[in-house]
């Protein structure tokens, strides 16, 4: 654990001088960070209707942890199955901390989390992403519906199931928790993995009722990887959608074709609401970054640009403590399990849960 802390602060200290090129201070003022927020959100807003939950009470797990199965409907299409863990015994209103899963992933998956989660006192929960688990039904195209759902985006520019439709969904989800006599809603985290680390940070900037992030393995700069050439490995994951876009334009896939690919899917992805214009945003609250250091999808030089600029806004704001950048050595695009016990210890430390 001591070599963990090292590894912690040298990282910490020495990110902003490898940073490849400068970068102006994004959200540096209260006024900069209302009006990328009001930017975001004018881009994915829809008629807020009615959460219309409900909940089920599921088998108990061990260690006395309870699960419950809601649902709340985020739109007028669209429902949110959700998994919450939590402690049996009722200690008042609780902590939450909610996990995101990756591509092709499902709040099951999460469900270790969820349980080390429950254990160190939080009410843990889990939500099935659009165009995944319970939420994936079919989407006509070349590859899995979540891949073709990005398609047909790409083709109507009517959604963003690329990232930024997420960052509704778990809007929503908080306006659900506020509901609820066990939740502390002045302590809630946000955590997720790879698709979800990515969705965590952008909701975190744009979404202020989340009081502690983690972003795994989904910090990044998607206009260093594109001025950089290192674009390829982040576009495979949607290999699909961005080759059948490609010819139907009749274009090979590069790194202007997919500025305009991503144009479509995810405007802003690229300029106002990148890594390094967002992560600032998330300032002065506390906020846990962890990459690998060799993670093709997260170029190292990219994520440097991001903490170098979220740095200068925890400075800026005399809470430098409350940001911290965990570089896995020697990881790719995976967390480690010393990785995710740090997240955990984060969380521990910022929300205060209590132990049951």
């Amino acid at each position: 654990m001591r070599l963990i802390a090292l590894v912690l602060m040298l990282s910490s200290c020495v990110v902003a001088a490898q940073s490849t090129r400068v970068v102006k201070p994004s959200g540096a003022t209260p006024g900069e960070g209302a009006s990328k927020r009001a930017a975001f959100l004018k881009l994915i807003d829809r008629p807020r209707v009615p959460l219309a939950q409900t909940s089920r009470r599921l088998a108990d797990l061990d260690d006395g942890l309870t699960q419950e199965a809601v649902t709340f409907s985020a739109d007028a299409q669209e429902r949110v199955p959700t998994l919450i863990v939590q402690p049996r015994s009722s200690t008042g209103r609780r902590p939450v901390v909610v996990v995101l899963h990756g591509a092709n992933g499902s709040k099951e998956q999460q469900l270790t989390r969820l349980t080390q989660l429950a254990r160190r006192g939080f009410m843990a929960v889990a939500i099935d992403a659009r165009y995944h688990g319970e939420r994936q039904g079919r989407v006509p195209g070349p590859s899995t519906t979540y891949v073709n759902a990005i398609l047909a985006a790409y083709r109507s520019r009517q959604s963003h199931p690329f990232v930024y439709d997420a960052v509704w969904d778990v809007m929503r989800l908080i306006d659900y928790l506020e509901t609820r006599d066990d939740v502390d809603t002045t302590r809630i985290g946000l955590m997720g993995e790879s698709k979800g680390g990515m969705e965590t940070y952008i909701a975190a900037a744009i979404e202020t009722r989340i009081a502690v992030a983690v972003p795994m393995i989904g910090v990044q700069s998607f206009q260093w990887a594109l001025d950089h050439g290192a674009w390829d490995s982040r576009a495979w994951t949607l290999r699909g959608a961005v080759d059948a876009a490609s010819k139907e334009r009749h274009e090979a896939v590069s790194a202007d074709f997919l500025r305009r690919f991503y144009d479509r899917v995810a405007p802003g992805i690229y300029g106002e609401f990148d890594g390094p214009a967002l992560l600032p945003l998330v300032a002065p609250r506390p906020l846990l970054v962890i990459n690998g250091d060799s993670d093709p999808r997260t170029p190292l030089a990219g994520v440097r640009e991001c903490v170098a600029a979220a740095q200068r806004a925890y400075r800026e704001a005399g809470v430098q403590e409350r940001f911290m950048l965990h570089l896995q050595p020697d990881a790719g695009h995976e967390v480690t399990p010393e990785a995710d016990a740090a997240a955990l210890d984060w969380f521990v430390r910022w929300l205060k849960p209590q132990r049951s």
